[in-house]
C-alpha cells in the first residue's frame, strides 16, 4: 500500500507524522521524501545514504544545418521553450517540459535530445526500512519530473522487496502535491484546528477527492484553536484518525529532529493506532 501524507499548506506537521508512522509501521516499509523542493524527512530518520544519482530531463537540441526555420516546433510548444527569432532558432531548456513534441513534429529531423540536470535521487536505509529522497537542483523550477523518477525507483524497489511505502508529499495543492498523491492508495491529510487550517484543508479535499482514494485526517496541535475542522470532517464524512496534542515538549523535540512517536508510550500508541486505522481503511490498496 502506498500512503501519501499531505497537507493544504506547509508547517502543519506532515513530516512529523511521516517520520513517526515509519518508525511504528508493522512490517517492511519504504520512507519516501517527495517534497523535493525542501526535503527534510532525512533530518528525522537519519538514513544511511547508499547512493546518490543525478536525474536529468530530456530537452531539445537543434542541428542548425538541417533547420529550415519552418516554425512547426515553436508553434507547437505552449511553453515557448523553442522559438524562431529572425534568422535564428533558440531553445530555452529551463522552460522545457520534456514532452518531445518538437522533435516529433520537425519535418527536417533537425531536433534531437539533449538533457539538463534536475536534481538527485538518494537511496538508503533508515534502520531496517528503505529510504528514498529527491532533492531538486538549486534554481530548478520543475519538480514533477524528478518526483516521477523517485516514484519509478519506488515501484521497482517494492516490486523487488515488497512492503508498503509512506510518502511525505509536498505541501499545498499545486502540481507537485497532486503529482505526489495521484497514484497512491491512501491519502492522509494533516491539518491543524484553526481557521487557516480549515481553509487549507478544504482546498486539499477539493484537489484530492477527485482521485477517489480513501482519505482521512490527522489533527496536529490538537487543543489549539477551535472545533471547526472536527465539525467539517464530521459533515463531510472524513474520519479523523488521530489527534496530536499541542504540547511544548513535542515542539521542542521536533526542533531537535526527534521522532515524536519515540517521546513517550502515549504518543507511540497514538501512531500505532493510526497505522492500524490506515491499514483497515486502505484494505483495497497495493497488497490487497
Amino acid at each position: 500500500m502506498l500512503i501519501s501524507i499531505a497537507s493544504g499548506k506547509g508547517g502543519t506537521g506532515k513530516t512529523t507524522v511521516s517520520a513517526s508512522l515509519t518508525t511504528v509501521w508493522d512490517g517492511p516499509v519504504t520512507a519516501v521524501d517527495l517534497d523535493v523542493e525542501e526535503p527534510n524527512l532525512h533530518l528525522f530518520l537519519n538514513p544511511w545514504i547508499a547512493s546518490e544519482d543525478k536525474v536529468y530531463l530530456n530537452v531539445p537540441e537543434v542541428d542548425e544545418s538541417l533547420c529550415t526555420l519552418c516554425r512547426e516546433c515553436s508553434s507547437l510548444c505552449q511553453f515557448k521553450a523553442i522559438n524562431v527569432m529572425g534568422s535564428a532558432i533558440l531553445t530555452f531548456p529551463e522552460m522545457c517540459h520534456g514532452c518531445g513534441g518538437c522533435m516529433a513534429i520537425c519535418p527536417e529531423k533537425a531536433i534531437s535530445w539533449g538533457r539538463r540536470e534536475l536534481g538527485t535521487l538518494s537511496t538508503g536505509k533508515s534502520g531496517f526500512n528503505d529510504f528514498l529522497m529527491g532533492r531538486l537542483r538549486v534554481g530548478e523550477a520543475m519538480s514533477p519530473p524528478l518526483m516521477r523518477a523517485v516514484k519509478e525507483r519506488l515501484v521497482k524497489n517494492l516490486d523487488h522487496r515488497g512492503g508498503d511505502a509512506i510518502i511525505d508529499a509536498p505541501p499545498g495543492v499545486s502540481c507537485p502535491a497532486v503529482c505526489a498523491v495521484m497514484d497512491t492508495d491512501f491519502i492522509l491529510l494533516v491539518t491543524e484546528p484553526t481557521p487557516f487550517g480549515l481553509h487549507d484543508f478544504k482546498l486539499a479535499l477539493e484537489a484530492f477527492v477527485p482521485f477517489n482514494k480513501p482519505v482521512a485526517a490527522v489533527i496536529n496541535r490538537s487543543g489549539l484553536g477551535d472545533a471547526g475542522v472536527e465539525r467539517f470532517c464530521s459533515e463531510q464524512g472524513i474520519p479523523v484518525l488521530a489527534h496530536i496534542p499541542f504540547d511544548r515538549d513535542i515542539a521542542g523535540a521536533y526542533s531537535r529532529g526527534k521522532v515524536i512517536a519515540e517521546l513517550s508510550p502515549e504518543l507511540r500508541s497514538v501512531f500505532v493506532q493510526l497505522a492500524r486505522s490506515i491499514k483497515e481503511m486502505g484494505a483495497g490498496g497495493r497488497d490487497a
